[in-house]
């Protein structure tokens, strides 16, 4: 059964609402799906509604942290939505992803783009606010050609003129506060398109010292050589070899299904879990 374990939905920084992504894995012959929206879990009762008979949903979320001044992902997987630790820090990055988005925008009309906050909470449609609308925006208002335009050093980019920071977890806390909800951590692309730094292997180890589960090596952006070496780093480590699209939609052109996890290795995520567990349409 194909698995993609990494997507994500409007309720963070995708095009599609829940209930569309499940129906667009199950054209795409995608049985086992992860919803892993932006320091969120918000979308998965609607995405259980929407789930074909079948059609399998692994409740997960992706957990913004940082690390040594570069932006880290990690991809937690069947915790406790009630966890209160988990719900609070959650809760005070998305308030951290608004208040930087805000002040990107300002400093955007302060540059001369006419971007306004009206149109890029217009384009999250009630979702997570995050870089990937302001850049939907500014490609709309004709300030950059693309979406991926805008995150270059010219805008709003690491080092660019309306870059702004937020606020992030060290990954080694999330991977706690991910463990304490009952849930399993994978690190999510090591390397992906522009984020460019990769994180280095005594890294790694060191996450996986910490209690990381597995590490995401099928991702769009990895190069096959970058997938040889964290396949070996994985097998050294004992950690779970995952797949995921990074799915958000018309932004990267509805790609549900082109990475996907082995079947051993999901349900090793799964037998490590007790906060929650996957769901099955009937």
């Amino acid at each position: 059964m194909r698995a993609d374990l990494h997507c994500h939905s409007t309720v963070s920084d995708g095009s599609c609402t829940p209930a569309e992504l499940m129906r667009r894995a199950s054209e795409a012959g995608v049985g086992v799906i992860a919803l892993t929206d932006h320091d969120t879990w918000a979308g998965h009762a609607r995405a259980r509604a929407a789930l074909a008979p079948g059609q399998t949903l692994i409740p997960g979320m992706e957990l913004s942290c940082r690390l040594s001044g570069h932006s880290v992902h990690l991809l937690g997987y069947l915790f406790a939505p009630t966890d209160p630790g988990l719900t609070a820090e959650c809760e005070a990055i998305r308030q951290s992803r608004r208040g930087r988005a805000r002040a990107i925008v300002e400093r955007l009309r302060e540059l001369g783009a006419p971007v306004t906050w009206e149109q890029v909470t217009a384009i999250a449609g009630g979702g997570v606010v995050g870089r990937p609308h302001i850049a939907r925006a500014m490609a709309a208002a004709g300030v950059v050609a693309t979406a991926e335009e805008a995150f270059g050093p010219e805008w709003i980019g690491p080092g660019g003129r309306a870059h702004v920071t937020r606020y992030a977890l060290h990954p080694v806390r999330a991977i706690e506060l991910i463990r304490q909800a009952g849930g399993v951590a994978v690190l999510a692309h090591p390397r992906a398109g522009r984020r460019g730094w990769m994180i280095p292997d005594d890294t790694i180890a060191a996450l996986a010292g910490a209690g990381l589960s597995g590490i995401e090596v099928c991702h769009p952006d990895q190069d096959p050589e970058e997938r040889s070496r964290l396949r070996g780093l994985a097998a050294r480590l004992d950690l779970a070899i995952t797949g995921g699209s990074d799915d958000h939609g018309e932004l990267t052109g509805y790609r549900i299904g082109c990475e996907t996890t082995a079947e051993d290795d999901w349900q090793r995520l799964v037998s490590q879990a007790t906060g929650a567990q996957p769901v099955t349409g009937d």
